[in-house]
């Protein structure tokens, strides 16, 4: 099933995201609708404060690669980031959640995470290049961070307009939104 996606300004995108366990009520169906949502988006991540839910699981696939293999995709469940590794270096980043804006971000490009995966196996990952990236995108989403956090104070001051706008609705996606300062009216 296909959950709107929360847009900026919602609260719960600001939120350290709770520890789950594995008594979590219909997690492998929550899992489930994630990734139908995140691929009816086009994304290659999507974390559960995207749909309104303040816990600490996000889902990344990265897609095939250009020569036919399969591509980075995990389930993280309590994940960790234990170390960021490497000269920084800077990729247009874009989020389900704040659509239309896309920003420079620099990020490491050498993770070690730790999680569980939605079979509750702890793993131990050391991550690079893309999937690397993406991970470091959607944990910052459980720990209540924004990509548009990471810009400068003079470049958010010229994305007001547009993410007040995306806040109140004004703007079509092609997929399901939930807006936290929609207007009643319309």
């Amino acid at each position: 099933m296909k959950l709107p996606i929360v847009a900026y300004g919602d609260p719960v995108l600001k939120k350290v995201g709770a520890d789950i366990d594995k008594d979590y009520p219909e997690l492998k169906e929550l899992i489930a609708n994630m990734f139908d949502t995140m691929y009816y988006a086009n994304g290659v991540g999507l974390a559960a404060p995207q749909i309104g839910l303040p816990i600490r699981l996000f889902i990344v696939d990265t897609g095939e690669e250009e020569d036919g293999t399969p591509g980075y995709k995990r389930v993280f469940i309590n994940a960790q980031i234990i170390e960021e590794t490497g000269e920084p270096w800077s990729f247009n980043e874009g989020c389900l959640s704040i659509p239309d804006i896309r920003e420079n971000i620099m990020r490491k490009p050498n993770i070690k995470v730790n999680f569980f995966d939605e079979n509750w196996v702890e793993h131990t990952e050391d991550v690079d290049g893309l999937p690397a990236r993406v991970i470091q995108h959607e944990y910052d989403h459980i720990e209540g961070k924004l990509f548009t956090d990471k810009v400068s104070i003079l470049r958010k001051t010229m994305l007001k307009s547009k993410l007040d706008a995306i806040s109140k609705g004004n703007i079509k996606t092609d997929y399901k939104m939930r807006f936290p300062n929609r207007s009643k009216k319309r």
